[in-house]
C-alpha cells in the first residue's frame, strides 16, 4: 500500500534530511528546516521521460562547430558572451532591482526576434500589457516576439514545445512554480527544481534559455547557491543608482571568457550600448579642482579611464569617518594608513571621503596611485596636473608597484587628450610610448614631492 512520504528541507541552502532537527548540519542554521510532502511512494520505478536517456559515446564523434553560435546582434552582449549563444545554454542574468535587468532582457528578446528568429518571453512578474508598454518606449516589436505570462512550469514546457522559440527568456525565475511542490514560488526548493526542469527542458531541445535572477542585500543571487553552478553563464548587471552608466559584467562563462564586460548607458528609450565609456566619465571632469585624479584602470580587455575624487577634511568629533562610493572601503583605510605612516600625514584625525565618479565600481588595485594621489591632493589642497593619468598598486611599505597591460592603459589615455602618465618603474619594460611624458615614482614620497608639496 502507497504512503505518504516527508522531508525535511532546510530553507537556508536547500538541502534534505530525513528527520527534523534543530541546526542544519549542512550550513549551520538553527530553526531551517521545513516539513515538505513529496506525495505517495510507489514500488514501481518512474518512466522516463521521452530522449531523456542517452548512450555513452567516444568523444571524436561529437559534432560541435564554433559556427553553431547565434549571434544577438547587441555587440556589447556578444562580447560578454563571447560570440554569442550557444545552442541549449542556460543564462543566468541577475542584478539589483531597477538596475535594468528587464529592459536588457526585452531589448536581447527585440535584437533576436528582427533577425526572424523566434523569442518567446515569459513574464512571471507584469502582464502582457506592462510589457507591451515598455516595448513600446524602447522600440522593441516584431512579429517574432511573444509573450507568454504565466508562472507555472508545467504551463510554460507546454508553450515552448508547441512554440518552437529559437530562444526563451524567463522574467525572473523566483516567480516560476511547479505545483507538485508545496513551498512558495521564489523559494529554495521551488527555484531549485524549476530551475532543473527549464534546463532539462533547453538541453534537450537545443534551445538558449536566459533567465533573469533578483539578488539578495549581499549581493549574491537570491535563492540556493546551487543555481549559479546550474547554469551555464552567470551575467550580472550592475549600475549605481543616480548614474546612467550599466556594465555586464560574466562572472562565470561555460562558453568564454569572465574577462570581457559590457558597457551601457541607461535612457528614457532604453539601453544604449557605449563605444567610448572613458569619454563619458571624463566629460564633466572639473578644471583644477583639489581631491581629483584620473585614473587607468582595466574592466575585463578593455581600458577605462575614470575620475577618482576624495575630500579629507578634520574630523569633527568621535572616530573619523571613512565612505566610499565605488571604492573598496578595505583599501581607502589601508591607504591611508600608509600615508600616514610613511609620510607622516595626520590622516588618523581626519574624516576621508572617496567616490568613483559615474557609477564605476573600482575593483582591483590599479586604482591605489591615483586614490593616494586624490587623497593627498585633497589635504594639501592642491590640484594635481590635469592631464596626468595615474596607475598603479600600492603596497604597505608605501612603494609603487607595476599592474598588468600599463600599455594598453596608457594608449587610450593618450587618445583621449592625456599627455603624462604616472607609473612604477618598468611599468612600460623600457618601451618607451611616443607623445607621453612618463613619471616613473618609486614610492609615495615620491609622488607628494613631485606633485603636491
Amino acid at each position: 500500500m502507497a504512503k505518504s512520504r516527508f522531508i525535511f528541507m532546510c530553507l537556508e541552502c536547500g538541502t534534505s534530511h530525513e528527520r527534523h532537527m534543530g541546526r542544519c548540519p549542512d550550513c549551520g542554521t538553527f530553526n531551517s528546516l521545513k516539513e515538505h510532502r513529496l506525495g505517495t511512494a510507489s514500488s514501481e520505478p518512474t518512466p522516463r521521460l521521452a530522449g531523456e536517456s542517452a548512450t555513452a559515446v567516444s568523444i571524436t564523434q561529437i559534432e560541435a562547430r564554433e559556427e553553431d553560435r547565434m549571434a544577438i546582434g547587441m555587440g556589447e552582449v556578444d562580447r560578454v558572451l563571447g560570440g554569442g549563444l550557444v545552442p541549449g545554454c542556460g543564462i543566468l542574468l541577475s542584478g539589483e532591482p531597477g538596475v535594468g535587468k528587464s529592459t536588457l532582457l526585452l531589448q536581447i528578446a527585440q535584437a533576436i526576434s528582427s533577425t526572424g528568429n523566434r523569442f518567446l518571453y515569459i513574464t512571471g512578474e507584469e502582464s502582457a500589457a506592462q510589457v507591451r508598454l515598455r516595448a513600446d518606449r524602447i522600440g522593441a516589436s516584431s512579429e517574432e516576439l511573444w509573450l507568454l505570462p504565466e508562472c507555472d512550469v508545467e504551463a510554460i514546457e507546454q508553450q515552448i514545445l508547441s512554440i518552437r522559440p529559437a530562444v526563451v527568456g524567463i522574467d525572473s525565475i523566483q516567480t516560476i512554480r511547479w505545483e507538485q511542490i508545496p513551498a512558495g514560488a521564489g523559494g529554495v526548493v521551488q527555484v531549485r527544481e524549476v530551475t532543473s526542469r527549464l534546463l532539462a527542458l533547453a538541453r534537450r531541445e537545443g534551445i538558449p534559455m536566459l533567465m533573469v535572477g533578483h539578488v539578495t542585500k549581499d549581493g549574491g543571487v537570491a535563492g540556493p547557491r546551487a543555481l549559479e553552478h546550474m547554469v551555464d553563464a552567470v551575467l550580472q548587471f550592475e549600475g549605481e543608482r543616480g548614474h546612467a552608466l550599466r556594465v555586464l559584467r560574466g562572472l562565470k562563462n561555460r562558453f568564454g571568457s569572465t574577462e570581457e564586460v559590457g558597457i551601457f548607458e541607461m535612457r528614457s528609450d532604453g539601453l544604449i550600448e557605449v563605444e567610448n565609456p572613458s569619454g563619458l566619465l571624463l566629460g564633466d571632469r572639473r578644471h583644477s579642482s583639489p581631491g581629483s585624479a584620473a585614473a587607468a584602470v582595466l574592466e575585463g580587455s578593455r581600458p577605462l579611464l575614470l575620475e577618482i575624487q576624495a575630500l579629507v577634511t578634520p574630523a569633527a568629533h568621535g572616530a573619523p569617518a571613512r565612505k566610499v562610493s565605488g571604492i573598496d572601503s578595505g583599501r581607502l583605510s589601508m591607504l591611508a594608513a600608509v600615508l600616514e605612516k610613511r609620510l607622516g600625514i595626520p590622516l588618523g584625525g581626519c574624516d576621508i571621503h572617496a567616490n568613483a565618479v559615474g557609477g564605476v565600481k573600482l575593483r582591483g588595485t590599479a586604482g591605489d596611485l591615483a586614490l593616494a594621489a586624490a587623497i593627498l591632493s585633497s589635504f594639501h589642497d592642491r590640484a594635481l596636473p590635469r592631464d596626468v593619468i595615474f596607475a598603479g598598486e600600492v603596497g604597505l611599505l608605501g612603494e609603487i608597484r607595476p599592474v598588468p597591460g600599463t600599455r594598453q592603459r596608457l594608449e587610450e589615455a593618450k587618445r583621449l587628450g592625456f599627455q603624462a602618465a604616472c607609473l612604477a618603474p618598468g611599468s612600460l619594460e623600457g618601451l618607451p610610448l611616443d607623445g607621453m611624458r612618463i613619471h616613473e615614482t618609486q614610492e609615495l614620497a615620491d609622488l607628494a614631492k613631485r606633485f603636491v608639496e
